[in-house]
Formats: C-alpha cells, sequence, structure tokens
C-alpha cells in the first residue's frame, strides 16, 4: 500500500486546530522529553545530528520540500532546524509571509502562503522520520540603505538584489516590531507590554497549531537573542532584561502547550560575575553509593578558570611554536644568545565580551529557568569573537580551538544547572562560499567581488573545504565528548529545487542554472535552483554530508 505523502485536507484541519492536550508520563511519551541532562523519547535515550534549513518554508513546490527533507535524512541527522516565522510590513506579491506587522498592527496569514506553509514543513519532516526546532522569532532583521530589506550580493562587480527570504535575516524578527510600533530601541521588544503582548499573539496561534503533533522537538524563543542589533539597546539593558523575557515567555509557552520542550535560542553568552534572576541552589552532597550511570553535576565556569585555561594553553601553544620554528622572534638579543619572541601587544586581561554580559545575555541564569528545559548555543567564530587571538596560531587554529573551547565551557555551564544542552548552529565560511557570506546584522557580502571587498583584501577569505571538514570533525567530537546531546550543523544546502520569478528561488539570482535571469521566466527542466546560502551552506562541500553522517554514527554508538 503506497502511503500519501502530502497533506490531505483532513490531517491539515486536524494539524491545524489543536484539541485538548494532557502531558504523557514521561518515560512513555512520544513527545521528546528531557531527563536530567538527557533527552528521551518513548522510553530511549535520544542524541543526534541535526542540520539548519531556515528557508524550508520559502520553496516554492511541495515536491522541493520533501526531497530536501529526503536527502537530510539519508545522512542519518534526525533533527531539522527551521525558522517558525516570517513577519512583513507590506504583502508581498509573491512567495510565503506569515505575519503582517504594519504602523502598530498584526494580522496573521493563515492561507496557502502562510503558516500552511509551515503545517507542509513539519509533517513531511515526520513522515521523513525528522524531527523539527521551531524558532519563534530573531534578534537580526537588518534593513538596507534604503531603509528596506533589500539585500546584496556582488558578481562581476555589479550588484545583484537578492530575492526577500534568501538571508536568514530577512524573515522579520523582533526590529520589525519595535519599528512598526513607532519605537526606537531593540531591547524595548523585551519591555514595552504592547510589544510583548503582539508577540504572545503570533506564539499562541503558532504554539497552539501543534501542540499536539510529536514531530516538533521544542519550542526555540528567539535566535541569538541579545540586548541590541541594528537597533541600539536603551542604556537600561541587562542580563536580567533578557533573562526575565525569556521567563516571561516560557511560562506564557508553557501555559499553551504542555507537551514541548522549551529553549531560549541564545549564542550562549554568559555573566559570569552578574547578579542572577536565578541562582544555582547547591549541588546535593555526595552519596556514598551513587545511582549507577548518574553524572555529578559540574561547578559553573568562573572567571578565575577562563583566565586560568587561557593562560596555560597560550603558554603551551607558544613553546610548540618555538620548537617549530614557526613563531617569530622580534624581540631584544641578550648577550646575543636569547630573544624574545613575538607577542600581541596590550592583550585584554579580562574574560571578554563572550563571558562578561557585554551583550545582554547570561545564558547560565536563563537556562536554570524552571520552564526552560534545555540549553543552547551557538558557534559562529567567523563573526564572533569567544577569546582573545592566539598569535602563536593561525587564524584558522586560533578558529577551531576557540571552538572546542567553547563548547565544553557551555557544556559544564549546563551540567552545573542540569540540562540538557544542543548546540543549535555551527559554522565556518570556505573560500567557496566567500562571496555569499553577509554577517547576520548587514544586508551585504563584504567578501564578494564588489570594489569595496576588493580593497580590503587581496586574500581569498575563508577556509578551505578541507579545513571546514576538520574544523567540524573536532567540534561534533568535542561536543559528543563533552555531554552535548544534539549537534545541528548551519546550514543545508540543496539543488535541484524549483525556480519561479519573483520568489525565494528566483532564475538567475540564487545560484540557478543555467546562471543569467529572464525577466518572465517560467521554470522547466533545464532551469532549476538551488537553496538560499548566507555563506555557510554545504552546496560546495560533499564532505559536510559525509561527516554528518560519521558524527551520527559515532553519537548513536555513545547514547547509551
Amino acid at each position: 500500500m503506497k502511503v500519501n505523502r502530502w497533506l490531505s485536507l483532513t490531517t491539515l484541519a486536524a494539524l491545524a486546530i489543536p484539541t485538548s492536550g494532557t502531558k504523557a508520563k514521561r518515560n512513555s511519551s512520544p513527545f521528546v522529553q528531557t531527563d536530567g541532562t538527557s533527552f528521551i523519547v518513548d522510553g530511549s535515550k535520544f542524541k543526534f545530528v541535526g542540520t539548519n534549513a531556515y528557508w524550508l518554508t520559502a520553496l516554492n513546490t511541495d515536491d522541493d520540500v520533501w526531497n530536501t527533507l529526503g536527502n537530510i535524512s539519508a545522512t542519518g541527522a534526525k533533527v531539522v532546524r527551521v525558522w517558525a516565522f516570517n513577519d512583513v510590513d507590506t504583502v508581498p506579491q509573491n512567495g510565503t509571509w506569515f505575519q503582517l506587522v504594519q504602523d502598530g498592527t498584526i494580522s496573521i496569514n493563515d492561507g496557502p502562503n502562510g503558516l500552511q506553509r509551515l503545517d507542509t514543513v513539519i509533517q513531511m519532516a515526520e513522515q521523513h522520520g525528522l524531527y523539527v526546532i521551531l524558532s519563534l522569532t530573531n534578534n537580526w532583521y537588518p534593513l538596507g540603505s534604503a531603509g528596506t530589506s533589500l539585500q546584496t550580493r556582488w558578481h562581476n562587480s555589479s550588484p545583484v538584489v537578492l530575492p526577500r527570504n534568501y538571508l536568514s535575516n530577512d524573515y522579520g524578527g523582533m526590529d520589525i516590531y519595535v519599528r512598526q510600533f513607532g519605537l526606537a530601541h531593540h531591547d524595548q521588544f523585551y519591555t514595552n507590554q504592547t510589544l510583548v503582548d503582539a508577540f504572545k499573539n503570533y506564539t499562541t496561534q503558532v504554539v497552539s497549531r501543534y501542540m499536539n503533533c510529536t514531530g516538533v522537538l521544542s519550542w526555540e524563543i528567539a535566535n541569538d537573542a541579545r540586548c541590541s542589533s541594528t537597533l541600539p539597546a536603551s542604556s537600561d539593558c541587562t542580563t536580567e532584561t533578557v533573562t526575565q523575557w525569556h521567563a516571561t515567555m516560557a511560562d506564557h509557552i508553557r501555559s499553551i502547550d504542555p507537551n514541548h520542550l522549551v529553549s531560549s535560542g541564545t549564542q550562549g553568552f554568559m555573566c559570569i560575575d552578574c547578579p542572577k534572576l536565578y541562582p544555582l541552589t547547591p549541588p546535593p552532597a555526595p552519596q556514598p553509593s551513587p545511582a549507577p550511570g548518574s553524572k555529578k553535576r559540574s561547578a559553573p565556569v568562573s572567571s578565575k578558570q577562563i583566565l586560568r585555561e587561557r593562560t596555560e594553553s597560550k603558554r603551551l601553544n607558544r613553546e610548540a611554536a618555538i620548537r617549530s620554528g614557526t613563531l617569530k622572534k622580534d624581540g631584544i638579543r641578550v648577550r646575543g644568545r636569547w630573544a624574545a619572541t613575538a607577542t600581541r601587544r596590550q592583550q585584554p586581561q579580562g574574560v571578554g565580551p563572550a563571558y562578561d554580559g557585554s551583550y545582554g545575555v547570561d545564558s547560565q541564569d536563563i537556562l536554570n529557568i524552571p520552564s526552560i528545559d534545555f540549553g543552547a548555543f551557538q558557534l559562529f567564530p567567523d563573526q564572533q569573537s569567544y577569546a582573545p587571538y592566539d598569535p602563536s596560531k593561525s587564524t584558522y587554529d586560533n578558529f577551531v580551538c576557540q571552538g572546542v573551547d567553547w563548547i565544553n565551557n557551555q557544556a559544564q555551564s549546563a551540567s552545573a544547572v542540569g540540562k540538557p544542552l544542543i548546540m543549535t548552529s555551527f559554522g565556518l565560511v570556505t573560500q567557496d562560499n566567500a562571496a555569499d557570506f553577509v554577517p547576520f546584522n548587514m544586508t551585504t557580502a563584504p567578501y564578494g567581488s564588489s570594489p569595496l571587498s576588493s580593497a580590503l583584501t587581496t586574500e581569498p577569505y575563508g577556509a578551505t573545504n578541507q579545513q571546514q571538514n576538520d574544523a567540524y570533525l573536532s567540534w561534533m567530537s568535542a561536543s559528543i565528548s563533552s555531554n552535548v546531546v544534539g549537534v545541528v550543523q548551519y546550514q543545508w544546502g540543496q539543488t535541484g529545487l524549483t525556480a519561479m520569478t519573483g520568489t525565494t528561488i528566483s532564475p538567475g539570482i540564487t545560484g540557478t542554472y543555467p546562471s543569467f535571469a529572464v525577466t518572465g521566466m517560467t521554470p522547466s527542466n533545464d532551469v532549476t535552483g538551488i537553496s538560499p546560502n548566507d555563506g555557510y551552506s554545504s552546496i560546495s562541500n560533499n564532505g559536510i554530508q559525509k561527516g554528518m553522517k560519521a558524527a551520527s554514527q559515532n553519537i548513536q554508538s555513545n547514547s547509551n
């Protein structure tokens, strides 16, 4: 008997209209649940490798969604992370949109180019054996110089306007609420009651829609929430501001949906020495005979620990570089026998912005909110510094080592709280992707073939494909050995998509073949497109899929 993979009208109705939900017993639940620092589903532990595909709802056909999810599943991945928001301030002529936010009013699109597209993604993902992480809003929504969300990349020194929804930061988010309600500071999204209620309204509509869907792994309150974005922070924003907002929203989601897990979606920034709204309680005294398989909680990450580890790492790296002769000697000679090696002057002595609350985020305090079920963090060394630069190592080696240290510290922090942890996205830009790389708070590609980028550097930007493979292997291995229960690569790349003029997958713009634009061109067998790429797509490196398969096998063998 052939199983129909498409959503029938009856299935859509059942999916869209929630029934009264009751929370199943934890050990037998078909919903993913937590047990200490582990995930369990149907009574078994659940660890996974996954990928990001924020653009899934923007694809032009159901076949494209189906084939993309099938290819993801074929790697052994078990989870796909998707944007569950698509906010606009004007109804577009083409493409998908979920919510109109305009001049202080909001309207939700429940039609076939609205939330029904998300219905399709969730249902098809479940048929492919994939869980979805649904992110409800984004910290990033930059506007171009014309005051619109138009985004560009450069091709042969000419600007090319990218379609709406091409980049991950072109789906609306916090700042569209702030702007359209006539406010000026990013953190007013967290504190202004009108905006809080507006976001609660959208959250209610989406969360209630899928509260009984077992294919949803979790609700992610926001991607990479911070005090500031393109819009500045007010002088009043602190880590407590962001923590309190997460607590408010987590409680709201929990009041609607008792079945699914809730997480923050932060980058994982810490504020080691900040006051806490949800301070850790001391762990219980050690028992003479701990339960088999039980894990001792870690101490929280401290400033003293961070500085000590950095000093020791720098010492070892310098000694190794001196022995290998790769560290330049330019210091003062003493009696012609000794030369001080090169050092980086005025190295910062503090723990740095990733650990001191500079971004207004205290991930440990957020994780300890009772209605937050697990920790989340991200790793993007092209865009974020996680530690001071070590001059004894190459930029690439700095990226890899900072990433491993970041993972280990995140795992330690989550263990101190006693909850599971997921790396919800990680990526490294390659030379093949450099021309497409648009940082999350920008609208143009700084390393494309524009006159500006040519003036910035003559050297190719980015890692080689092999370096990317090696970095991903190091980060996934570090995660698995540190008891991170899920690692989610950023981002999936898909070929063979249906291209339609005026949509996200447009002929001649989004890497279509043949690569030229023809006004009014309609899809045909020889005109197909590739998925959006903000600089991290896996399309140009087939080693990523091989690495995902290997990591999936590894994480499953370590799941017991």
